[in-house]
């Protein structure tokens, strides 16, 4: 089997224990596409996949990089794309899972990055004031008004390579023989999802994983993305109570997902499949299904 399998969707939608099962089916190895798994020590908040949940499949790009290093999407479209040669040269299937959308896109099409050196995060200046700024570099761009975190990227990536991103985001050409599965769900449920998975997350030490980020008092990209660390500092700090911080946590994880959604819909050729909580494995087999029919075409 050539093709690359890629698992995509919001968080709390069964990525991960599909994942595993494919690489059953499929020989397969995984290879992560979480810009924040890539992080030591950040395991309970951005919902890494344990030892026992791995069942013995080799994961990659997980756990590769000290919170206060800078891992840039030219970095992951590199490592990722070594890791796809590396797992088919063994004669096995590569298996990339993960929500963050940038990172999988450009590991998958003839994106063109120069290495970014530049990785201002403009904390002077207000997200109105830095869309404002991207308008006039980059008056074609469809990014939100309030997504300063691609704002940020945009910028820099002009500054960098002195074109637009929106330019560079129009690369449809795929490198790779590629099934994309996306797992979906009825929005009330997965926002109960989120809900629920919070709360298994604070009865897991999330309280006690966050602290010890905040003890560091590195601020850096990669401790200031995930949602769960930063939400929780006002509690540290005494400005804000726990379940004030929790709910925080809860609001932002919905918001999150429903930005994945749109993100996957507008920006990549998905074949959704919904999720069945009840009997996943019925979901798995009906994947498995649709991959293999796609192995005759």
């Amino acid at each position: 089997m050539n093709k690359v399998i890629v698992i995509v969707g919001p968080t709390a939608v069964g990525k991960t224990k599909l994942s595993i099962e494919l690489a059953k089916k499929y020989d397969g190895e995984i290879i992560n596409a979480d810009s924040t798994q890539v992080y030591k020590n950040m395991d309970i908040a951005t919902a890494k996949v344990t030892k026992d949940e791995m069942e013995g499949i080799s994961h990659h790009l997980l756990d590769i990089k000290d919170i206060d290093e800078i891992y840039t999407v030219y970095d992951f479209q590199k490592d990722c794309r070594k890791k796809i040669e590396e797992i088919q040269k063994k004669g096995k299937t590569p298996i990339i899972v993960g929500g963050t959308g940038l990172y999988i896109k450009a590991a998958l099409y003839d994106y063109k990055f120069n290495e970014e050196s530049n990785s201002n995060e403009y904390n002077d200046l207000s997200t109105e004031k830095l869309f404002e700024m991207l308008k006039k570099v980059d008056p074609n761009t469809e990014i939100h008004p309030n997504n300063r975190k691609r704002i940020v990227r945009s910028l820099n990536y002009y500054n960098e390579n002195n074109e637009p991103m929106s330019l560079k985001e129009k690369s449809e050409h795929l490198l790779y023989d590629v099934v994309v599965i996306g797992l979906t769900t009825d929005r009330d449920i997965l926002y109960s999802k989120i809900n629920d998975r919070v709360d298994i997350m604070m009865e897991s030490g999330l309280i006690n994983e966050a602290k010890k980020i905040y003890d560091t008092n590195i601020k850096s990209k990669a401790v200031l993305t995930p949602i769960g660390y930063k939400e929780l500092f006002p509690y540290f700090e005494n400005n804000s109570s726990l379940e004030e911080c929790i709910n925080k946590i809860k609001q932002n994880s919905r918001r999150y997902a429903k930005r994945q959604y749109t993100w996957f819909k507008n920006q990549m050729s998905v074949n959704w499949f919904t999720t069945n909580y009840n009997d996943f494995n019925k979901t798995v087999l009906e994947i498995e299904k649709f991959i293999d029919s796609n192995l005759h075409n």
